[in-house]
């Protein structure tokens, strides 16, 4: 048997419609996921354990990722009551490399161990290069966390006053010697990241300072670490539940999962039942349907300007064939070549995505900026005035969510030719 979809039984057949309306329930979009009154601690636990993963970017042109998904799917809330889940008492919220870096629950860390024990093998080069260019430098760090820690690249680097040199030939160019060892060690599951400061400078701990221990235990350095395999089907099937409905290349994406690793997964998955083969409308490819999901037999009630980091809209293709939205991340073309803009955020309205909304923070003048709006056609008709007032809505929500005292730009009514407005 060398693909999953050969354990299939009967399929499911979904059409276009409904696997949107099961990946946004999955997703925790629409009016039945919103409070009524104020957001708790225990509504943004809600989201961390629906999404299982929470991308983290240091991009801070609108606010830091992490804090809109939250936004995206309660509405208005204290960003400090979730820096509490990450940063203070039992931690609700770790940081790893899980999607990219991101937010996972402490139960997820150990099931990443099969990453961790592979540092040498898949961390970027200047994380492998230390150990053989800086001999014993790594164990000294490793004791000065356990010693000191909580503690920053900074002032570690300060506590050691090393001279070595800080490579110029890749992505971590300006690392010091010692924050590439701290990286490494991140990476190896050696230490952890107690949280971050307000300059977004991770702060090294010991996983027994933040973990409890028997997440220690099944960590890759513990005394009952857990299997690849055990490791890679509970991952798959963390992704399912969070995404509702997706292809094999959907459900390893959440965690980069390599084909070898997800196709075993997948298979054994669904010879359990917890992955019920589907046929979706315009799908090339098989997709699982987690056998949790939900079908919501209405039209999902929406409103959200998504972050480019939300865990809805990663995978590109899966946007494409679940909503007809070709999205892509211009932060690194030229700003000549853009078509969207720098930081683009899509604006989702009840089932469809509908505009992609170009936002800059201004927080000297106090204005939230939109420095473009681009609708898409499927705006266009009779939601065109209806899709306008809730979008300006939602933005002068996020606005006052960021502190901003108000909105500046082009009005989401004005229809420039193309559907553009600026």
């Amino acid at each position: 048997m060398t693909a999953p979809e050969a354990a299939a039984g009967p399929v499911t057949r979904l059409s276009a419609r409904q696997a949107r309306r099961v990946a946004l329930e999955a997703q925790g979009f629409g009016r039945r996921h919103r409070p009524r009154g104020e957001v708790t601690t225990a509504h943004l636990k809600r989201v961390v354990d629906r999404l299982g993963v929470v991308q983290i970017d240091s991009v801070n042109v609108v606010t830091r990722s992490h804090y809109l998904p939250f936004f995206s799917r309660l509405g208005p809330y204290d960003p400090a009551r979730l820096d509490r889940l990450r940063d203070r008492g039992p931690r609700h919220l770790v940081e790893y490399w899980a999607h990219e870096a991101s937010l996972i629950p402490p139960s997820t860390w150990p099931l990443l161990g099969f990453r961790m024990r592979r540092v040498l093998e898949e961390a970027w080069g200047n994380m492998q290069r230390v150990v053989a260019e800086h001999p014993g430098l790594v164990g000294m760090v490793l004791e000065e966390v356990g010693t000191h820690g909580p503690v920053t690249a900074r002032e570690l680097d300060a506590r050691l006053s090393l001279d070595a040199p800080r490579r110029r030939d890749q992505w971590g160019w300006n690392w010091s010697a010692v924050k590439t060892a701290l990286e490494h060690l991140f990476w190896a599951g050696q230490i952890c990241s107690a949280g971050r400061t307000t300059q977004f400078e991770r702060r090294y701990v010991l996983p027994e300072r933040i973990l409890a221990p028997e997440v220690v235990d099944r960590g890759p350095h513990g005394a009952a670490p857990m299997s690849d395999e055990d490791s890679f089907a509970a991952l798959i099937e963390i992704s399912a539940r969070a995404l509702g409905v997706g292809s094999e290349r959907c459900l390893r994406d959440y965690f980069r999962l390599s084909p070898a690793q997800a196709r075993s997964a997948i298979t054994r998955l669904v010879a359990d039942g917890v992955l019920l083969p589907v046929q979706i409308e315009g799908w090339q490819r098989p997709a699982y349907l987690h056998r949790e999901a939900r079908l919501p037999s209405r039209r999902t009630e929406a409103c959200a300007l998504l972050s480019p980091f939300d865990s809805l809209v990663w995978q590109r293709e899966r946007t494409s064939a679940l909503f007809g939205f070709d999205y892509r991340l211009e932060i690194y073309v030229p700003a000549d070549r853009r078509v969207h803009g720098y930081y683009v955020l899509p604006f989702l309205l009840d089932d469809d995505l509908l505009a992609r909304v170009d936002l800059k923070a201004d927080r000297a003048a106090g204005v939230l900026q939109v420095r473009s709006l681009h609708w898409e056609p499927a705006a266009q008709g009779g939601r065109t005035r209806d899709a306008a007032e809730r979008l300006a809505a939602e933005l002068a929500r996020l606005a006052d969510f960021l502190g901003l005292g108000a909105v500046a730009g082009p009005d989401p009514g004005a229809r420039v030719g193309g559907g553009v407005a600026r």
